[in-house]
């Protein structure tokens, strides 16, 4: 399939390419205050890009104490609602955050928030949680799952935390943790959380993010980057624990924070990171070698699987090695098929989103590097073919 850059326009809804000039700092929305000077919003961790049950797209960015929202004013529409600032309570600030969306369209965030530090004291550090039920309508208030520490010091080592929801729509923590294992809490079906709990690492500790996904029979894998190799766990059932599968893990060095995956056949997922020596992408699958797609670069990827000109492909975003958006697309796990990156767009900040918007045309965002979001969509032709970039602007 044939992909093809798209320019950048000069405002929303138009085309040409991108002003000279520097765009001004983004003027933050819905609960009044511009952003604070080094406060620019960045994409949050995993799925900050979509669509709810009634087709409109939201984009979710992380800042200082929260998160900014922008979303569609309807399906597939030009103008967008935002950035609409949604503050953690109290005082604090967050220092990672993460998104996943369940079978139903729930979309769950999870904070790694810094409270203020008691007199004489360190600063708590604990993990809280939010769901938006609905497209465009105010997240349900933010509520601490608090930390597997409580050693403030160990609690400030942890690593960014990967989210994702089960096929019983429960949701499931996971963290690398102070000692290089990995820590996790899940909700029983009942929406309640249960105890921290921790996968053994039997002596290899993981050295960056680890990356979590849930097959389609239910079965959960765990993916962490550890010295030469790739460790890998997985759990059968929802109450069983996780075993390590040693004779599955592939050799290679990761680089930290890049861990993606995507479903690509029954019972099939594909992992992607990028390799910690050259940054160009790795695509694996367990049983097989990993592959190189090559598109050296920045972060992990977005990963969509979606039909192109009737073929089932996959198609990647990432940051490319100047800092601007880069495409690529593939058959679905046809990896020697080979991918041909291409940039487009102007710089961003973090990883480009993927998603299909409510009429079914591939969508690209960014965060650009002032912090606004900007928008491409694919054109009704043969192809990938995207059209110019926007700067979103609110209704």
């Amino acid at each position: 399939m044939a992909l093809r850059s798209a320019r950048t326009s000069k405002k929303a809804g138009g085309r040409g390419p991108a002003p000279a000039a520097p765009e001004p700092a983004p003027r933050v929305r819905g609960r009044g205050a511009p952003a604070r000077p080094g406060d620019i919003p960045k994409p949050v961790a995993g799925a900050w890009l979509v669509r709810g049950k009634d087709g409109r797209l939201t984009a979710y960015a992380q800042t200082g104490d929260g998160l900014v929202r922008w979303t569609e004013t309807g399906v597939g529409a030009a103008h967008w609602t935002g950035p609409d600032r949604l503050p953690l309570p109290h005082k604090g600030a967050v220092l990672s955050m993460a998104a996943t969306q369940s079978p139903e369209g729930y979309v769950h965030l999870v904070a790694i928030r810094r409270r203020p530090a008691p007199e004489g004291g360190k600063p708590p550090i604990d993990l809280m949680h939010a769901i938006q039920f609905q497209t465009g309508r105010p997240l349900r208030d933010w509520a601490s799952i608090a930390s597997p520490y409580r050693d403030h010091t160990k609690a400030a080592r942890m690593g960014i935390p990967a989210v994702l929801t089960d096929s019983e729509s429960s949701l499931h923590v996971y963290v690398q943790n102070a000692e290089g294992r990995i820590s996790y809490r899940q909700q029983n079906p009942k929406g309640r959380f249960g105890d921290w709990e921790r996968a053994s690492v039997e002596g290899t500790p993981v050295t960056g993010q680890v990356h979590a996904a849930s097959r389609d029979d239910g079965v959960i894998d765990i993916l962490g980057p550890a010295a030469g190799r790739v460790l890998h766990w997985r759990r059968e059932r929802h109450d069983a624990p996780f075993a390590r599968i040693e004779d599955q893990e592939p050799a290679g060095a990761v680089l930290p924070g890049t861990l993606s995956s995507e479903h690509t056949g029954p019972g099939r997922i594909t992992y992607f990171w990028r390799d910690g020596a050259t940054s160009r992408v790795r695509a694996w699958r367990p049983g097989a070698d990993p592959v190189d797609l090559g598109g050296p670069g920045a972060g992990p990827l977005s990963v969509l699987r979606t039909p192109v000109d009737g073929v089932d492909c996959t198609i990647l975003a990432g940051q490319g090695q100047d800092g601007r958006p880069v495409l690529a697309a593939y058959p679905t796990e046809d990896e020697d098929a080979g991918a041909n990156w291409v940039p487009s767009g102007e710089p961003c900040r973090g990883t480009p989103a993927l998603a299909l918007d409510g009429m079914g045309r591939v969508a690209l965002a960014a965060i650009g590097e002032d912090g606004s979001l900007r928008l491409t969509r694919q054109k009704p032709e043969e192809g990938l073919a995207l059209e110019a970039w926007t700067r979103v602007a609110g209704a």
